[in-house]
């Protein structure tokens, strides 16, 4: 029997970029849009706050963008300061790399395994799926999951009875599966 596990987003994560008016290096996101017309060309950010002094920053959206090319619903999406589309956006590689940020995800996620009952058998296969793309290691939620420690999950998989087709090292943000064999 296939056990489904879904990492899934608790809030919205901090925005790593340094603040121009004091030392820290966290923004978190206000929910809230800008945008402003000129002619016939529309600029839109969303306003981030500095989590040291509250200063706040601009994520840049769209630029110097013809007001035609932009779909209605985005329209009002900005202008209801939508928070669908705030977590949607914060996601979005291209707008990571235009505003030169990236994601923090420390305490913005948790593990819902649907109960443990599955852990006291000789094989335990596992799906986990992503909700969001939030960049884990796959140790750290096979031991949270598992009830294991870091290092035994390590042992696991050096002694070959953890197995799964992508490698488990490092940080990873899309589905995969795993097998848990705890037969000697």
């Amino acid at each position: 029997m296939l056990n489904n596990w879904m990492v899934v987003p608790t809030c919205l994560p901090l925005v790593r970029r340094r603040c121009h008016a004091c030392t820290s290096e966290h923004f978190r996101a206000s929910g809230k849009f800008r945008v402003n017309a000129n002619h016939k060309l529309l600029d839109a950010w969303l306003l981030v706050l500095c989590a040291g002094c509250g200063e706040t920053a601009k994520l840049t959206i769209l630029e110097r963008t013809n007001v035609r090319s932009v779909r209605p619903e985005l329209l009002d999406q900005l202008h209801d300061n939508d928070l669908g589309l705030t977590a949607e956006l914060l996601q979005d590689p291209v707008v990571q790399h235009r505003n030169r940020v990236a994601l923090d995800w420390d305490n913005a996620w948790r593990l819902d395994t649907a109960g443990s009952d599955h852990l006291d058998r000789e094989v335990v296969d596992v799906s986990v799926r992503f909700a969001a793309r939030i960049p884990v290691r796959p140790v750290r939620l096979i031991a949270e999951g598992c009830g294991l420690s870091r290092a035994e999950v390590e042992r696991l998989i050096t002694a070959g009875k953890l197995v799964s087709a992508v490698r488990l090292g490092g940080k990873f943000s899309g589905d995969f599966t795993f097998t848990l064999k705890r037969y000697s």
